[in-house]
């Protein structure tokens, strides 16, 4: 069991309030061992997680009052699987095994071992390598019986688990436990949060998202699903941390890689140390795809981009190799690649993503997706379409050529004409990433809610974000206090109201108070991620990315949200793919119209999560 179940336990965290934290999804093994030897009621077993493999049936169980779960094993033959751990024999003859990190690897290969087709664990099956939706979130969990509700309804396989490793997620618990988390820069707030800022460890965010498919039923439907580690950095900094990386992300069956480390570093290559072979296969792919770079612009590209793509090679191969040592199949150990050069100073040109592609080919890494950078802000439509489709065609004609699909990195909240020129363009061989669109979907659900609790959580969340806004609008620092100003003016020149706001912080305050409280602020959509682990729920810096006990108290509040809270937030978030997957044409426009209609008729959370296994 992971060192942090004492830390949690010792603070009155559960797994219920505070689920993915832990790799382990139980926390107190013998206390749910008593529960289950006497036959308690608090213990549920989830009727539809039910599954098979070689070794019997298996069910999902849990501890009602603190979320503790365990695997019951209802054995085919004497001898028991002997790469679980923990086993406890019941008085009918099954076994119980703990929902511990390490069981859940084990019961990965006994999983695809038995059924190389299930979908129980994420994969880089069906059309995943190609199209799909890449699901987000900057917060939560709660998101995920919405993200299965529409894969079910519009049998479309999307990546239903993406986050940005360490950025957003705890790459290694017990770093966090000794306060020697890094910091990530966030320039528009103008300082520094620590890594991990929504609180959850990657094993953990990997562990639920597996349960929650099997409580939902969602793994009866064969739909596969995948997990994206996103923005995997690559380089500088990173190098001295990449194994841990690599260990967390062992149940990712998506890797994006992120040169932007070690491109920010600046360290190039020699003309000379480039490998002869390699400049030839790149020239030769260049002529076949027929992309024109002169030679002086080939080696300047070759020469600065050569030390992170020897680095990615590196990486890539611990990536390989940890999946061989763990897992037993090919289905189990096989993942997706994309390579992000979005975050890089500019627009991407074509020239450059074949240059890109070409290495990475020369080099035998298969790229899957690649994300140039398009000038995407997020939650902003593309101002210009005629202008969009003209650098999409550009990059597809590389992209296509090369059999790689289109990462477009910031995706969230452009127009309906914006996503049809991507799909059209594409053939919709491609991946819209969102992230920040569903927190924004939990604060328009708050924000209509009728219960009390919700009210009170929804008046502080956003409390947060102004008063966020009002101190960045004044702050001495020139680009924190920029992007404010535009968040603050945006929000009051789309209400109508005056926009020379900035004589004080207090006329500032004054202004936005007049305002209507409303998810739809640009101000709330930019600061609303901050909330979830600040301290207290304070708008001061030192509050945000806590990730002592007082952090988690902050986050726990999510968790206990009401179940007309959880219905709006299910249907708003639904609705949102059903829209992305119908405008990109990854899915028929007629089932995403009955798919609406069926969403709108719930008149309940758990009606709602009761058809996801139909």
């Amino acid at each position: 069991m992971s060192s942090i179940n004492p830390f949690l336990l010792n603070h009155g965290f559960t797994l219920r309030t505070n689920p993915c934290v832990s790799p382990d999804f139980c926390l107190d093994w013998p206390r749910l061992q008593a529960a289950l030897a006497a036959g308690s009621k608090e213990v549920k077993r989830w009727p539809k997680s039910g599954f098979k493999t070689a070794a019997g049936d298996w069910l999902l169980v849990e501890h009602e009052a603190n979320g503790d779960c365990a695997w019951i094993l209802s054995p085919s033959g004497p001898t028991a699987p002997a790469t679980m751990q923990e086993r406890f024999t019941l008085a009918d003859g099954t076994h119980a095994y703990p929902a511990s990190w390490e069981n859940l690897l084990a019961l990965k290969n006994l999983v695809q071992e038995f059924s190389p087709d299930s979908t129980l664990f994420p994969t880089a099956a069906g059309r995943l390598g190609r199209g799909t939706l890449g699901v987000g979130a900057r917060f939560t969990t709660l998101h995920w019986p919405a993200v299965e509700w529409a894969m079910s309804a519009l049998e479309l396989g999307m990546t239903a688990n993406q986050n940005s490793i360490p950025r957003e997620l705890v790459y290694n618990v017990e770093a966090m436990l000794a306060g020697k988390l890094d910091t990530v820069p966030f320039p528009f707030i103008g300082t520094q949060v620590p890594e991990g800022h929504q609180g959850q460890s990657v094993e953990g965010m990997s562990h639920g998202s597996v349960l929650s498919k099997l409580k939902t039923g969602f793994h009866r439907r064969r739909i596969p699903w995948s997990f994206n580690a996103d923005h995997q950095p690559i380089g500088g900094k990173f190098d001295v941390r990449e194994g841990a990386l690599v260990k967390g992300c062992v149940l990712a069956s998506y890797i994006t890689f992120d040169l932007s480390p070690e491109l920010a570093a600046k360290t190039s290559a020699r003309p000379e140390d480039l490998p002869t072979d390699v400049i030839n296969q790149v020239r030769t792919r260049l002529r076949q795809v027929r992309v024109k770079l002169e030679e002086g612009e080939l080696f300047a590209l070759l020469t600065a981009v050569w030390p992170s793509i020897q680095k990615m090679k590196r990486r890539d191969e611990l990536y390989t190799r940890a999946r061989e040592e763990l897992f037993t199949t090919a289905i189990g150990r096989s993942y997706l690649r994309e390579l992000s050069i979005d975050e890089l100073p500019g627009l991407t040109s074509p020239e450059t993503t074949a240059v890109m592609l070409s290495l990475c080919e020369a080099l035998g890494m298969k790229i899957h997706f690649i994300a140039p950078a398009f000038g995407f802000q997020k939650n902003c439509p593309y101002p210009d379409q005629n202008e969009l489709e003209r650098l999409i065609q550009a990059q597809w004609r590389v992209c296509s050529a090369f059999d790689v699909s289109i990462g477009f990195h910031s995706g969230s909240g452009k127009s309906a004409e914006n996503y049809q020129v991507m799909g059209r363009v594409t053939g919709s061989r491609l991946e819209i990433k969102t992230s920040g669109r569903y927190t924004y979907e939990m604060g328009r659900a708050l924000a209509s809610s009728q219960n009390p609790s919700d009210i009170e959580l929804w008046r502080d969340w956003y409390q947060f974000t102004l008063e966020m806004a009002v101190a960045g609008a004044h702050s001495p620092d020139e680009t924190e206090c920029k992007a404010a100003r535009t968040f603050v003016t945006t929000a009051l020149a789309t209400a109508g109201e005056p926009i020379d706001v900035y004589s004080s912080p207090a006329a500032t305050r004054a202004a936005l108070a007049r305002l209507k409280p409303s998810p739809d602020h640009m101000f709330f959509f930019e600061y609303n991620f901050l909330f979830i682990l600040a301290s207290g729920g304070k708008p001061e810096k030192a509050s945000l990315g806590d990730h002592s006990p007082s952090g988690y108290r902050q986050r726990e509040r999510f968790y206990r949200i009401s179940a007309e809270a959880r219905l709006a937030y299910a249907k708003n978030v639904a609705a949102y793919l059903i829209f992305l997957a119908e405008h990109t044409g990854l899915a028929d426009p007629q089932r995403c119209h009955a798919s609406l209609r069926l969403l709108g008729a719930y008149n309940t959370y758990d009606e709602l999560v009761s058809d996801i296994s139909r």
